[in-house]
């Protein structure tokens, strides 16, 4: 973990993420970059140096029309003193029943998303931290490239001035097997969404891994040229 925590702190210090004062609703999901997201920031918050609030957020889509066991996670938050509110929502049904959608990662973020600004806003939240890592910076670049042929990614750091929200992002150093190795004794969810495996991320994630198989070092040029190009807010103060 202290591994993961030295990843944070770089990138809350380059991308300038938290301030004091600041109240952060955490995405938590139930998965393992979400869980290491939310027990990393309550880690650093006791030596960082930053006076800050944590909320934990749950978004619940009712796959196949029920509601998920996030149990474990509200016994965690309860035993580190984090408040974890949980919203249900009509997602799944929307998305899998009613729009029948044959590509639905793209619906079902985007209306994610905005349950979880509507819960972050009444809560009073300043900023939404989110769990995505080093490796999905570099599959979300080639999807845009190859998919959409354009060039550009999500961002560290994202201001959305129309909520009085900031998004930001602090597990972006951090390398998916390092998350992986440091959840182990972390309460993880398997994701119970019907499309889990059979994405276009994972094609992508899978072809990636191919390409550093043949090539090693190539997520990490990939990054850094990210990172240079200084696109979508990705140069380095």
């Amino acid at each position: 973990m202290q591994k993961i925590l030295g990843y944070m702190r770089k990138a809350i210090q380059q991308y300038d993420m938290i301030n004091n004062g600041d109240h952060i609703g955490v995405g938590v999901s139930g998965g393992k970059d979400s869980m290491i997201l939310l027990i990393g920031l309550y880690q650093l918050k006791k030596f960082i140096g930053i006076e800050f609030e944590i909320t934990a957020i749950t978004i619940d889509p009712y796959f196949g029309g029920t509601a998920g066991d996030y149990s474990e996670i509200s016994n965690l938050c309860n035993n580190i003193g984090i408040q974890h509110y949980i919203l249900p929502t009509h997602i799944g049904e929307i998305v899998f029943d009613i729009r029948n959608e044959k590509n639905p990662c793209s619906l079902c973020a985007h209306m994610r998303r905005g349950a979880l600004h509507g819960c972050a806003g009444k809560l009073s939240c300043t900023k939404i931290a989110l769990g995505h890592n080093f490796d999905d910076t570099v599959e979300t670049f080639i999807m845009n490239l190859f998919t959409e042929g354009r060039i550009g990614c999500y961002s560290p750091v994202t201001v959305l001035e129309d909520k009085n929200l900031t998004v930001i992002r602090p597990l972006v150093l951090a390398p998916e097997k390092d998350i992986r190795r440091a959840s182990k004794n972390l309460p993880i969810m398997k994701s119970a969404c019907p499309a889990d495996g059979h994405t276009n991320r994972q094609q992508t994630k899978e072809l990636i891994a191919r390409l550093e198989h043949e090539k090693h070092g190539i997520k990490q040029r990939i990054f850094g040229a990210i990172q240079r190009s200084g696109i979508d807010g990705w140069g380095i103060k």
